[in-house]
């Protein structure tokens, strides 16, 4: 049989090591994929994912613009992959089979750099409204770009599912993580929306302040109508291709769906979906 896109055993192997080893549920959830489909996925997450740990680090600031900049060196000569046995050279060369093959733009790669090292260089704090919008169209809306058409659709509608819905998930990462956020001295509510219910920018004085439960208010309803936007244009895209996008659409509105049924008195308490309730929405998108 041939192997998904056409890549190395070793290339493959290395690039499941790394989703495997985030732990995340997202390996299972994409076998409802073909297998290229699913491999570029895969490829995609491990970019994310090794980006991601870059800018996380406890390393010079220096140290990680090196590592970022290293990457954006590999993803603009994509068309030539490096042919060491590097652990990021096997997750490039995966990643530029799958961009051949699925029209994967470097641009969006790009975006996703630079929205990691958004958060690498700066302590993000109550960030101006049209800031926020562009965290949130790189971590989230550039994958989601990349995604649908790994799925299977490139057409602008499907352009617009990924704008949509990225910034549906991140709102909803951002009620969700609150606590740890804080924790860490960062606040990625809206400055405008915190100002104008009249609470303190500095993160631990805005957690004690009653009226920050409004701004958690506004910012779910602004991920609501994200969702509403993006299942809005999904009508106009391959239903087929649109699957896996409306299976992480309904994980994160069950997700929303507790926050919002919780309040947001007690914003540090994290809340998350049951089991039973996963197992719900995987087996009704596995039967569609």
């Amino acid at each position: 049989m041939t192997r998904p896109l056409g890549a190395s055993r070793a290339d493959l192997a290395e690039v499941e090591r790394v989703v495997r080893a985030s732990g995340t549920s997202f390996y299972r959830g994409m076998r409802i994929l073909s297998r290229d489909r699913r491999t570029a996925m895969y490829a995609i997450y491990a970019f994310c994912r090794l980006v991601d740990d870059i800018a996380d680090e406890p390393a010079p600031m220096a140290e990680k613009r090196a590592g970022l900049d290293a990457w954006r060196a590999r993803i603009t000569t994509l068309t030539t992959p490096p042919a060491d046995a590097t652990p990021d050279a096997a997750i490039t060369r995966v990643l530029s089979r799958a961009a051949e093959k699925f029209a994967l733009r470097p641009a969006d790669l790009h975006a996703i750099i630079d929205g990691m090292q958004m958060d690498a260089e700066t302590i993000i704090v109550a960030p101006p409204f049209d800031t926020l919008d562009l965290y949130c169209d790189r971590v989230a809306s550039a994958v989601g770009r990349l995604s649908v058409r790994a799925f299977g659709d490139a057409s602008p509608a499907a352009d617009e599912v990924a704008h949509h819905l990225g910034r549906a998930l991140q709102l909803t990462n951002i009620l969700r993580d609150l606590g740890e956020d804080f924790a860490r001295g960062r606040l990625y509510l809206p400055r405008e929306w915190l100002a104008s219910a009249g609470v303190p920018l500095d993160p631990e004085t805005a957690l004690a302040n009653p009226r920050l439960a409004q701004v958690c208010e506004r910012t779910a309803r602004t991920a609501r109508s994200h969702f509403e936007s993006a299942h809005a244009a999904m009508v106009r895209c391959d239903r087929r291709a649109m699957k896996p996008a409306r299976l992480m659409s309904a994980s994160y509105s069950a997700i929303l769906d507790r926050l919002e049924r919780r309040g947001f008195s007690r914003p540090t308490e994290r809340v998350s979906v049951p089991k039973w309730h996963k197992l719900l929405i995987a087996l009704r998108f596995a039967l569609s």
